[in-house]
């Protein structure tokens, strides 16, 4: 069964972010915009994402004929909207009448009015205002024939260090610890250099200027900011489900590090989020599979088709180096973002603004005003393949492969003061785990550690240093009825305090699922390295990590071959249950993990949808619904790619034309439905 972000339109939403009361004052430029939006194959436009100045001016003073006059140019020109709360930016006069809704740093002084997201999520006054106007516009839109889709604010970031969020923190903390100072104390190991509490009164947020050596205290501090977000988008929500039932939806951030989206997303219907590589830079390597990487992440959330909210056309203005995309890798990005399962392609900006920060930033119009400019022409081919395509709309890839992404393991690791102080790397790792599955074109889910594991065939674990007993019963029941889980060196070392666990490590009874006990770990030096052979007769390098481990019961796979624990574990596995338990003792550049891989994916005989092995930085992925099967196929590489098998018989989609084979361009993608 297909799943759309909206069953009312069954198609794929092509358009961007619009801000028309930049343009009240030159309303001509309305009208130029809609003519441009059917020029440009669009047929989608974000509004109202920063117009609460606009539409509420004075305090419970609204104004919202430039949203009446907007909204119906966008309708009879026959495009649908996204229509935004606009609470991500608090208009001036609230700020000098309650300033109590402006946030405090973390030094304690109340910030000034200015720039996006300064304001406390807590803030009875600001909950009470992002709660009325919403009202006010799922009263007067909700039901707009126009109207598909809420966009719930704007970019969810950034902490609040105000008196009521810390009383709310502890409220938090009384909750957690069932009022039970005690528990707290030993949860957070609290006797540590004497620093024990008495009273959850005596709780302050963590900061440089007082406690920051309490891990347990750090990790609940960004588990707290996470909530109190969700808390308040969930009240967003709520005022707006009074008028309407229009599925809700943010604009997720990737760097935003105190978000955790797989909680956040179990308020919302669709996920979306703002994706902005750094196409041809000396990243482009690592962009193009880290942004599959993402683009899965999105998906998984929901397990159903997501958003692409903002992508840049041509360029963004914010970067230390903001370069063009080459020609090809506009279209070519935004169907990298389809076929990973999203159902629409939104760029910021619609049109340039003429000041501020943003100015320069991409746009499909440019400040010239006209359709005859390359990145237009670019928008406009993109918008040509998604109407070829528009029959993918909804469908969902098939997936085997999970991969194990946690947010609140990555808190805890980055604060644990071991191992390599500054960058453990973690999500580095993860995604050198996920690129050997990207250039087999095979499909993962990335999962947190309490997903459900048992619809997939392989999971892989990389760095899970934090495993609470939900996670230790999941893993071991998992390989019990017949999975096959690959962890790696520092699992299971603390639980979800972050308290080290005793009795060895992994925690608790993973020790026998691995079949070993990890004694030991070296770390070593940026210029330093250990030679492991592998039992195939291939030797690797090993770098920054080398665990000293004992074979339980497991059978060894590689061992060291330098060093002073030369001999020992590189690689085990284990048969448990009805499954196989592999671990990996050290981190490896990828060409081990390559090696180790393909063999696992071949006894397990998981492969993409080309079996042959695909030449460097082309991939393909798939879409289906059960009946049809779809197939991209994308050539990062810029050098064109000649007669690749396609290993069956396709039509290409834009073309119509019969294909056993594909040639690519630079930067090119081709669609292909399987006959």
């Amino acid at each position: 069964m297909r799943k759309y972000i909206n069953d009312s339109f069954p198609h794929f939403l092509h358009g961007g972010d619009y801000n028309p009361e930049q343009w009240i004052a030159n309303k001509e430029i309305w009208d130029e915009d809609m003519r441009l939006l059917g020029e440009a194959n669009c047929n989608e436009l974000t509004v109202g994402i920063f117009s609460w100045a606009t539409i509420e001016p004075e305090e419970g003073k609204y104004d919202f004929s430039f949203l009446d006059e907007i909204i119906e140019k966008i309708h009879n020109a026959g495009g649908k909207i996204v229509l935004a709360t606009p609470t991500g930016s608090r208009p001036r006069w609230m700020a000098e009448k309650y300033p109590e809704v402006l946030r405090v740093a973390e030094n304690g002084q109340r910030n000034l009015y200015g720039t996006r997201h300064n304001h406390c999520y807590t803030s009875p006054v600001y909950r009470e205002k992002a709660a009325a106007i919403n009202r006010r516009l799922a009263e007067r839109y909700g039901k707009h024939p126009a109207v598909v889709a809420w966009h719930i604010s704007n970019e969810y970031s950034g902490r609040c260090y105000c008196p009521l969020c810390e009383e709310k923190f502890r409220e938090y903390l009384r909750k957690k610890f069932d009022n039970d100072i005690n528990k707290l104390n030993h949860a957070y190991w609290s006797t540590f250099w004497s620093h024990n509490y008495t009273s959850f009164d005596q709780i302050e947020f963590p900061s440089s200027r007082g406690e920051t050596v309490i891990h347990g205290l750090n990790v609940d501090f960004r588990r707290f900011v996470s909530e109190m977000t969700i808390d308040f988008m969930s009240e967003e929500i709520k005022a707006l489900r009074e008028f309407s039932d229009l599925p809700a939806t943010t604009n997720l951030l990737r760097p935003v590090y105190d978000l955790d989206h797989w909680k956040l997303a179990k308020v919302l219907d669709v996920i979306s989020w703002d994706s902005y590589p750094e196409w041809h830079s000396p990243r482009h390597e690592n962009e193009a599979y880290e942004r599959g990487f993402y683009h899965d992440h999105y998906r998984t959330l929901k397990n159903r088709p997501f958003m692409l909210m903002e992508s840049a056309p041509g360029l963004v203005n914010w970067m230390e180096f903001n370069k063009l995309k080459r020609p090809g890798m506009d279209r070519l990005a935004a169907i990298q973002a389809v076929a990973h399962g999203s159902d629409t392609v939104q760029y910021f900006q619609w049109r340039k603004g003429r000041g501020s920060s943003e100015k320069f930033h991409g746009a499909v119009v440019d400040h010239v005003g006209t359709s005859d400019t390359r990145v237009f022409k670019a928008v406009k081919a993109t918008g040509e393949t998604l109407k070829h395509i528009d029959e993918i709309c909804g469908t969902m890839p098939e997936v085997k492969v999970a991969l194990i992404y946690d947010i609140e393991n990555r808190w805890a690791l980055d604060d644990s003061q071991g191992f390599c102080r500054k960058n453990k790397k973690y999500f580095e790792t993860v995604t050198t785990y996920y690129k050997a599955f990207w250039k087999r074109g095979i499909t993962v889910d990335i999962v947190n550690a309490h997903a459900d594991l048992s619809k997939y065939d392989l999971v892989v674990a990389p760095m899970l240093y934090m495993t609470d007993k939900d996670t230790v019963e999941s893993f071991t029941k998992y390989v019990e009825n017949g999975g096959t889980l690959y962890a790696t060196y520092m699992l299971g070392m603390v639980d979800e305090n972050d308290l080290c666990y005793l009795g060895g490590f992994p925690a608790n009874g993973l020790k026998d699922v691995f079949g070993i006990w990890n004694e030991e770990i070296d770390t070593l030096y940026p210029q330093d390295s250990a030679l492991v052979k592998c039992n195939c007769g291939k030797e690797f390098v090993a770098k920054d990590y080398c665990e000293i481990v004992h074979a339980r019961g497991a059978k060894v796979l590689a061992e060291y071959a330098s060093e002073f624990y030369a001999g020992s574990p590189a690689l085990t596995v284990n048969e448990y249950g009805k499954g196989k338990a592999y671990y990996q003792t050290f981190r490896d550049g990828g060409d081990f993990w390559d090696t180790i891989a393909g063999s696992i994916l071949a006894e397990l005989d998981i492969h993409g949808p080309i079996k042959a092995d695909l030449p460097e930085l082309v991939t393909a992925h798939q879409r289906q619904d059960g009946d049809d099967f779809y197939l991209f196929v994308e050539n990062y590489s810029g050098k064109p790619v000649e007669n690749l098998s396609l290993e069956g018989e396709y039509i290409d989609m834009e073309t119509g034309d019969k294909a056993t084979s594909v040639s690519l361009g630079e930067f090119d993608v081709k669609i292909f439905k399987k006959i």
